[in-house]
């Protein structure tokens, strides 16, 4: 089943990344290296009755007794067994419920970005966190890594939102874009990608085109 038109999409985990030699040239080319579906299509939504276009993909089989048992009445309306992930792709399509996508829907060359949660670092101060400038060590000063002033005292009397301050690190929905797809491996279900993605080692990523 082809897209029209729309964004394509797939949901994968990432593996880990490698390097790709090519023996003509002698260049060296960094790989992300994606296992990407199988993933049936468990919904199509349309304009008419949802308001929007979509298509949603399940992703990795797990056995009924870890999902619940509203996804499971979900999945077998579209005759799908039970997976652990959905996600939603907007756009309109020719898939239908029942089709399958793999990594056959994309090609070498294509733009595509890429989306994960990031790896979380934990809590961190703000020359971690937002590349702050330390203060100097000398002449007794007490300012080495402190965060400085956060704000006046009489007026505002009061924290502007969004300030940058020490807290959690990573572990965050993050988009990467730019990315190109270098190769594709069907029989394995392997997408390389040109570039690093966000997420650890056997994260959930969402691969989409952007061509």
């Amino acid at each position: 089943m082809q897209w029209r038109d729309v964004v394509k999409g797939i949901v994968g985990k990432k593996l880990g990344m490698t390097q790709i030699f090519d023996p003509e040239s002698g260049a060296v080319t960094a790989v992300t290296v994606i296992e990407a579906g199988p993933c049936p299509v468990t919904h199509v939504r349309n304009e008419s009755a949802d308001g929007y276009a979509a298509v949603q993909l399940a992703y990795e089989p797990v056995a009924d007794r870890k999902i619940t048992k509203g996804e499971i009445g979900h999945l077998k309306k579209s005759g799908a067994s039970a997976h652990r992930h959905l996600v939603e792709f907007r756009g309109e399509s020719e898939l239908a419920v029942g089709d399958t996508v793999t990594v056959e829907a994309f090609q070498p060359g294509d733009a595509i970005k890429v989306a994960g949660t990031s790896i979380g670092k934990g809590f961190a101060g703000t020359i971690k966190r937002h590349n702050f400038k330390r203060g100097p060590v000398s002449h007794g000063s007490h300012n080495v890594r402190a965060p400085g002033s956060i704000g006046a005292s009489a007026t505002p009397s009061r924290v502007f939102r969004g300030q940058k301050m020490s807290g959690r690190m990573g572990g965050k929905r993050v988009t990467q874009l730019g990315l190109v797809v270098h190769d594709v491996d069907v029989e394995r279900n392997l997408l390389l990608v040109k570039g690093a993605v966000p997420g650890p080692t056997s994260g959930i990523v969402e691969i989409r085109s952007t061509g």
